[in-house]
């Protein structure tokens, strides 16, 4: 209530439902605990990959992030990486938006191909450190 006895009006633009417009700047990403997994190992992939390169007689198996590689080093082959990171994200928050279970799938597939790759970079390391016979 305001000084006047009468209830305050809401300042901010309704939508014909009554309901506050939000931008989508500023709007709740629909798959956030997804996202940042996502986002998460897509980073350990690519320190991973970082590691692996860094030892003797390992190579970048994807052949468009070693054309990344080669033609503009280890800056090259992080930003090809994390724009695909960034167009499969931006891809499954919108299809959320239409189709929560859609983009939660999406996300999720991601992070497990993602995941298996991730491990099976560890068990390259774990056995390029291991014991030498």
């Amino acid at each position: 209530m305001n000084d006047g006895g009468r209830p305050e009006q809401d300042s901010s633009p309704a939508t014909e439902t009554g309901k506050a417009k939000k931008s989508i700047w500023k709007a709740e990403l629909p798959l956030e605990r997804e996202t940042c997994w996502f986002i998460l190992v897509n980073a350990l992939d690519v320190f991973m990959t970082y590691i692996l390169l860094n030892l003797e007689g390992f190579r970048e198996s994807n052949a468009l992030a070693n054309y990344f590689l080669s033609r503009w080093g280890i800056r090259g082959m992080v930003y090809f990486k994390f724009s695909i990171v960034a167009f499969i994200t931006i891809v499954s928050q919108i299809a959320a938006r239409k189709n929560i279970r859609g983009g939660r799938w999406l996300l999720n597939f991601g992070t497990f191909v993602v995941s298996c790759v991730v491990i099976y970079s560890c068990y390259l390391m774990i056995s390029w450190l291991g014991p030498k016979g």
